[in-house]
């Protein structure tokens, strides 16, 4: 019988800071959002102690000080770099599994030779920790719906971190108490519809008539009723290049002139066209935006944005950055106090895509060529080793991230040091 396997990273955010810190271990700890804002990622411990996800972390400055709460603000350089040491460990195991996130992947069992599952399953997790220093858990179930229930169960409820669901009776006593708002893909929205219609709770939604919940609310909820019956509808999916690519951030705090904004412009759309590269496709226009911060109601406000189509597809930071930086000199307005701005990379093809045009005289070839050249020196000496000037070195505009710790696995200079 083929089943479905959602490996999940625990605590995924804290758990990094404590591979390169075990003081961290067994302690409260929390990791916050952009800009020191809220609350994204919370320890076992700080959990237990009502700190609420989400949180600003304002709002928890008692709380924090009281217990001694450590604080760290958001790492995602060292993250995404663990993220892909433990997917790339996963995929020794699996080679065909679906990256859902940066913390979570579907794997199906008939791409592995399993004897006994749930016996294999937790000596994986027991290699994941050894090599990565990540602890997971594992839900072993029929569908990708059942196994998402089944990892919930394993996090919270087993001394393995592993949980297999398959068997029936299995199913429906967990199901039984399981409210619907809490299924993968079901929101307060959708939960609320189906307590109208009369279900509450994952058994009855798995006992309903499917055709009837399709008629009063979509598809998606009837395949949600076969995948809860044990009737496989989702499938593991290849990732697919980006249709578009986004580079957004805010402020680290409010900015009036140009020329940083430029600047910080310039770094998302460097950052945007690596993303670009990594995905071997070329854009085929770009729009860029600028707006202040609508939350300062009592102060002015501004938004704008604009696009630009290029006479042929292209993946060279240089000539993206200059169209980007000429269009933000045209929205850009005196007088306002800007909070963020942004660039989107549009109707991506692939990098192999060819079309002549009479007016061209660019060589690209030389253009990837070089392009490739940088990249190869970043991957290798870390992110940003080669940079281009007009991103500045100051960096007034760089978010806040006052507890952020060192970016030990991607940059020279912050290595692990040991006395």
């Amino acid at each position: 019988m083929k089943k479905f396997i959602l490996a999940d990273c625990n605590n995924f955010y804290v758990s990094c800071e404590r591979v390169f810190n075990p003081l961290l271990e067994k302690k409260p700890v929390v990791v916050l959002s952009n800009n020191d804002g809220c609350i994204v990622s919370r320890s076992d411990e700080a959990k237990k102690l009502g700190i609420p996800m989400g949180a600003p972390l304002y709002q928890q400055k008692d709380v924090v000080e009281k217990n001694k709460v450590y604080v760290f603000s958001s790492n995602y350089q060292f993250y995404g770099d663990m993220s892909d040491r433990v997917m790339e460990s996963l995929e020794m195991f699996a080679p065909k599994l679906e990256i859902y996130s940066i913390d979570e992947a579907f794997i199906k069992t008939n791409t592995i030779s399993f004897d006994d599952i749930f016996k294999d399953v937790v000596n994986i997790r027991k290699k994941i920790i050894k090599w990565t220093g990540i602890p997971m858990s594992f839900g072993i179930a029929p569908t990708k719906t059942l196994s998402k229930i089944a990892n919930h169960i394993a996090k919270k409820r087993t001394y393995e971190g592993v949980f297999d669901i398959s068997e029936n009776n299995v199913a429906n006593d967990i199901m039984r108490n399981l409210p619907v708002e809490e299924l993968w893909g079901i929101s307060n929205k959708w939960g609320k519809k189906l307590r109208h219609l009369g279900v509450s709770t994952a058994l009855e939604l798995k006992n309903s008539n499917a055709k009837f919940i399709r008629k009063h609310t979509s598809v998606l909820l009837e395949r949600m009723v076969y995948e809860l019956r044990g009737m496989p509808c989702l499938d593991i999916e290849s990732i697919s290049p980006k249709k578009n690519i986004m580079s957004s951030k805010s402020f680290g705090t409010s900015i009036a002139e140009i020329e940083p904004i430029l600047e910080a412009l310039s770094s998302y759309a460097a950052r945007a066209c690596e993303k670009l590269r990594k995905q071997n496709s070329k854009a085929g226009g770009i729009y860029v935006f600028i707006r202040t911060n609508p939350f300062h109601q009592n102060k002015p406000q501004y938004k704008n944005g604009h696009a630009l189509n290029f006479d042929l597809p292209t993946s060279d930071s240089r000539v993206i950055l200059y169209a980007a930086r000429r269009l933000m000199r045209g929205l850009y307005r005196k007088g306002y106090k800007y909070h963020k701005c942004g660039i989107m990379l549009l109707d991506l093809v692939p990098d192999n895509y060819k079309q002549a045009h009479f007016f061209s005289t660019n060589d690209s070839e030389d253009q990837n060529n070089f392009m490739k050249t940088v990249d190869r020196i970043n991957n290798y000496m870390g992110p940003q080793t080669l940079f281009y000037l007009s991103q500045g070195i100051s960096k007034e505009w760089k978010m806040k991230c006052e507890n952020r710790s060192n970016r030990y696995t991607t940059k020279w200079s912050e290595l692990l040091e040991v006395n």
